[in-house]
């Protein structure tokens, strides 16, 4: 049986003993180091031999793969772990979580961490089975219920991709972290990584709360929250849908009020909304109104309670304006007329020192409708869900997967592409790995197996990370 894969997983210790050091005190770079990693890891024993998820961790595994589905999120508020449904292909035996709720499987891996804090990083990886992109909000699962449960469940241990070291990070500096992975659903690890819309518009208020609405193209109206922050950047906390229409604009003010306006889809017909900004960044959305019929239309506070709603006629050019008040739950609108004045700068915001611009461009390659945002501070940030996990980029994924990935991911047969992305400093996991035919050189970063104590696979890992 070949050896070569194994001999090079310690090449940079033999390196260092060349060069005066020890294997003991060298530690290896983080993308040039192999770990051993399981496939389909809830699945223990009842698919193939790996026994429970600590008993994994026990025994050196540092990469382990939750497969999760969004069925009975509104009821569990929480992901179903299992491979074509959850609970199919879970193993509860050995010390695995009785239910099939994801906290609890993430909850396993958190508290051995906990017990050993030296331990080389673990890799979680959710394979997402469902389309995250049709959960309408946070309470629905969208991906921003992602991020949370990922930093509730393992707080300071959880190193967020955005915060993922520049340079080479060493093993020994990443020891006691856990970093968490997507990979599945394509089109839910896309919008991850960005968002798209049409006609985005802006609202900002003094305590630097930011709400952004965009449609969708093809009838959906969305909006994003965030904060403005000492740093001049955007950190955009919930998403979800609230309607159905096109061309909208919003206004915000300093006690978290706001009034949306937006014109139905395929009509002329003018609606409103009022809806209530919460701290945690949701936004709590009253029925729609139709007030008027024409295009475009663009609305601001003109102080705490009252608003001013400029918009154009449907048949021709001409401004029209209304005089909101905003008395709980509702605005009272009147004194609508014509008028010379501009329609508002629906597409940017300022208060104070604080100016937001939105706008939609491609980045790279992303599409041409991708949202961006400005600040004085940073110019064309997409708005997008926190970098909270890390994106896994897989053979045949499109290009803008690939962009600024660092996880890479493909069958184990998939020989050359393993090749060539570890020869380009990446971390690649190679699922199903279940034959000493399967190693390449260099070996994949996680070879993940369904047979991880049989002696083929000990033998070829020798020399891995712990």
């Amino acid at each position: 049986m070949t050896r070569l894969p194994a001999l090079a997983v310690s090449t940079l210790a033999t390196a260092a003993l060349l060069t005066g050091g020890t294997a003991e005190a060298a530690s290896p770079p983080f993308t040039a180091s192999v770990f051993r990693a399981t496939h389909n890891s809830y699945s223990g024993s009842v698919d193939g031999a790996k026994n429970s998820i600590a008993y994994q961790l026990d025994h050196g595994v540092r990469f382990v793969e939750y497969d999760i589905h969004d069925n009975g999120y509104a009821t569990n508020h929480d992901y179903g772990v299992g491979h074509d449904s959850p609970g199919n292909a879970v193993d509860h035996s050995g010390g695995n979580p009785a239910s099939n709720n994801l906290r609890d499987w993430l909850s396993v891996v958190n508290t051995w961490s906990a017990a050993h804090p030296s331990a080389a990083p673990i890799v979680v990886m959710l394979d997402l089975k469902d389309d995250l992109t049709d959960n309408a909000n946070f309470a629905a699962g969208n991906l921003t219920a992602v991020n949370q449960e990922l930093e509730s469940v393992f707080g300071s241990r959880l190193l967020r991709a955005q915060d993922y070291p520049a340079g080479s990070p060493t093993v020994d500096a990443l020891r006691g972290r856990v970093l968490p992975l997507l990979s599945g659903d394509g089109g839910s690890r896309s919008e991850y990584k960005r968002d798209v819309g049409y006609h985005p518009a802006v609202a900002l208020n003094g305590r630097g709360q930011i709400v952004e609405v965009h449609d969708s193209g093809s009838g959906g109206l969305w909006y994003w929250t965030g904060t403005y922050g000492t740093d001049g950047r955007v950190t955009w906390l919930r998403h979800g849908k609230y309607d159905n229409g096109q061309t909208p604009a919003v206004a915000l003010n300093d006690n978290g009020d706001l009034v949306e306006v937006h014109q139905s889809q395929g009509a002329t017909t003018l609606w409103y909304h009022v809806g209530k900004l919460g701290a945690d960044g949701e936004i709590t959305w009253q029925a729609s109104h139709q007030y008027d019929d024409g295009v475009q239309p663009t609305v601001a506070f003109t102080d705490a309670t009252h608003l001013r709603e400029i918009h154009k006629s449907q048949n021709n050019s001409q401004n029209w304006d209304w005089d909101g008040v905003l008395a709980g739950t509702a605005v009272s609108w009147s004194g609508n007329a014509k008028t010379s004045d501009a329609r508002y700068a629906k597409d940017t915001a300022a208060n104070g020192t604080r100016r937001v611009r939105v706008w939609t461009g491609a980045d790279g390659s992303t599409p041409s409708n991708t949202l961006r945002v400005d600040t004085p501070s940073v110019t064309g940030d997409r708005i997008r869900y926190r970098q909270v996990a890390f994106d896994e980029f897989q053979k045949g994924d499109s290009a803008e997967l690939q962009q600024g990935a660092l996880f890479y991911g493909a069958p184990a047969t998939e020989s050359a592409f393993i090749t060539s992305a570890r020869q380009s400093g990446k971390l690649v996991r190679g699922w199903d790995f279940d034959s000493a035919g399967d190693a390449t050189t260099p070996l994949a970063s996680y070879p993940a197996t369904n047979h991880p104590y049989d002696a083929w696979y000990q033998n070829l890992l020798t020399g891995a990370v712990e």
